[in-house]
């Protein structure tokens, strides 16, 4: 929800960060497919443009334990995070998958 006019001050992020996709199955991929997963240009929910202070503030977060500030991106987001985990054959904690219900119901 942010205007930014320098493409400086934004970073490339993956939506599903990296550390995620290792607890969530990637440590059981070989080298290709974690090569394939980090450099994902095929989907467009796995590599996002966010500001430099918003991809630190999520950090290695899952829903569990960031949410995008703005709520009125929720429903979006929350998707697009199943879309990758689903795509990736990613799982889902117990934690994660109730914020992600928290978040759709904002749809």
């Amino acid at each position: 929800g942010e205007g930014v006019g320098d493409p400086g001050e934004l970073d490339i992020d993956h939506l599903v960060p990296l550390a995620e996709a290792w607890e969530s199955g990637a440590d059981e991929w070989t080298d290709a497919e974690r090569e394939a997963y980090a450099n994902d240009l095929e989907h467009p929910q796995a590599l996002v443009a966010v500001t430099a202070g918003s991809n630190r503030s999520k950090g290695d977060g899952d829903p569990a334990e960031w949410r995008p500030p703005e709520r009125s991106t929720w429903c979006d987001y929350a998707l697009d995070w199943i879309a990758v985990k689903a795509e990736w054959g990613l799982t889902a904690d117990p934690d994660e998958i109730a914020e992600l219900e928290e978040m759709l119901a904002t749809c």
